[in-house]
């Protein structure tokens, strides 16, 4: 790697090191210390935990890892570390308080900038490419994602604004397209800040299949509730209708009834449901059985992953679904820029090369697949990022959402999470085996 090549390099991981802390300080300074210590839902961290916890990471991975430089505040070390402490739990432990808080995120931060001038960006896998710098870059985002998410859960004034995303273009869309069947390349070997169960780039058989061009709306998801839904149990999975009754599902989270309308809250903002909008805060198992009522069934992860990077003329995927340059404000709903999701059919220009829209940003969809690793997966830098994780247990989600920052979202990016949560900006549209006859 030329001097040039590095300094490029340093330039991007401090920019973008600068971005994601914007990004937190944006969350957290609009709130005053109760509001930053108190626990808003027995889901999620303190606010503050989250912040502190940023900080203690960056200190461990580039200030003493990769910094060689000497620990800052070990004595920390367990109360930020996210495996020793359930989210329930961390509200007794002794937490730093809010200004302690920022304090020590300041200075870690301050050393980091030293260690992204002086440290040699190769020589070494964890430096390579400043991969650390993006892996902590990607933490930090993810978290922001985290603490916007408790943002949603706060039961008090709303504090963030944002304008609007754009509405529909008006053109009429096919409900769904026909993803031909053949192998494709799954996963990446390429992209330097791609993490571990990204990896490696491998090829795969997808047989034919129908994809929804968008999401599933609010307005579709409103005619299967007003369809009795909830209350049929043929269109569950056992451990879905199970979950369904201890929990008392009858809606997705955050709507209520009023009247003959549904309300959702947004942000602390109520009012009318947006039927043009793609559904969120539904969890797997709503969604699956949606798929059932409708006919269909969710797409798989392959599938997935192939409608969005798959291009059908140079038989190559893509990095995402309108080609390989990095996202922009044209191609999707990403990075907090907006507060909720864009109506469905928006984003023309992020369109896949067979026309599927939303595939990246405005809610995470769920896909019918376990977590798993690929064939030839190799933990890095830690086991505990991924593959701790691996089994039955979670259910993968793809493609971002309006709360998912660029810089940890690409057409390779995987999520998961437990099939019944649905605090988190989860949405899904739906697939289908072609029936007879319809591939001629």
């Amino acid at each position: 790697m030329t001097t040039t090549e590095q300094e490029q390099l340093r330039a991007k991981a401090a920019a973008e090191l600068e971005r994601a802390r914007l990004r937190s300080a944006a969350l957290t300074d609009v709130l005053d210390d109760d509001e930053l210590v108190r626990q808003h839902s027995p889901l999620m961290s303190p606010l503050i935990w989250d912040l502190a916890h940023i900080g203690n990471q960056e200190e461990l991975w580039l200030v003493r890892d990769v910094g060689g430089l000497p620990a800052m505040r070990s004595d920390i070390d367990e109360l930020y570390d996210a495996f020793k402490h359930s989210r329930a739990s961390r509200p007794a432990l002794p937490l730093l308080k809010p200004g302690e808080a920022r304090q020590y995120v300041e200075q870690v931060r301050r050393k980091t900038m030293d260690v992204v001038d002086r440290v040699p960006l190769q020589g070494r896998r964890l430096v390579e490419n400043a991969f650390a710098f993006g892996m902590l870059v990607q933490h930090e985002q993810q978290h922001d994602e985290t603490m916007l998410i408790t943002h949603q859960t706060r039961k008090s004034t709303a504090v963030l604004h944002a304008p609007d995303p754009p509405k529909a273009d008006g053109n009429v869309l096919p409900q769904e397209v026909l993803v031909p069947g053949g192998p494709f390349t799954m996963g990446t070997s390429t992209e330097p800040w791609a993490l571990d169960n990204e990896r490696p780039a491998h090829q795969v058989h997808v047989d034919a299949f129908f994809i929804d061009t968008t999401p599933i709306s609010c307005g579709q998801y409103r005619e299967f509730m007003a369809d009795g839904g909830y209350e049929r149990a043929e269109l569950w999975s056992e451990a879905g209708w199970a979950h369904r009754n201890k929990a008392n599902l009858r809606a997705p989270l955050y709507w209520r009834k009023d009247g003959d309308r549904w309300l959702r809250d947004c942000f602390g903002v109520v009012a009318p449901v947006r039927d043009a909008e793609p559904v969120v805060h539904v969890s797997f198992h709503e969604a699956q059985a949606y798929a059932r009522w409708a006919g269909k069934r969710l797409p798989t992860e392959a599938e997935w992953e192939k409608a969005a990077r798959f291009d059908p003329s140079t038989g190559r995927s893509r990095r995402f679904p309108w080609g390989d340059d990095d996202p922009g404000p044209e191609h999707a709903n990403l990075g907090q820029r907006h507060l909720r999701p864009a109506e469905v059919g928006a984003y023309p220009a992020g369109a896949s090369p067979l026309g599927v829209r939303q595939l990246i940003g405005d809610v995470w969809e769920w896909v019918d697949t376990d977590l798993h690793g690929y064939p030839g997966f190799t933990a890095f830098p830690y086991q505990e990022y991924s593959e701790v994780f691996f089994g039955p247990d979670y259910k993968m989600l793809r493609g971002g959402c309006f709360g998912t920052d660029a810089a940890a979202c690409r057409g390779t990016f995987r999520n998961w999470d437990y099939p019944i949560r649905r605090q988190i900006f989860s949405g899904f549209r739906c697939a289908r085996t072609p029936g007879g006859g319809e591939l001629g």
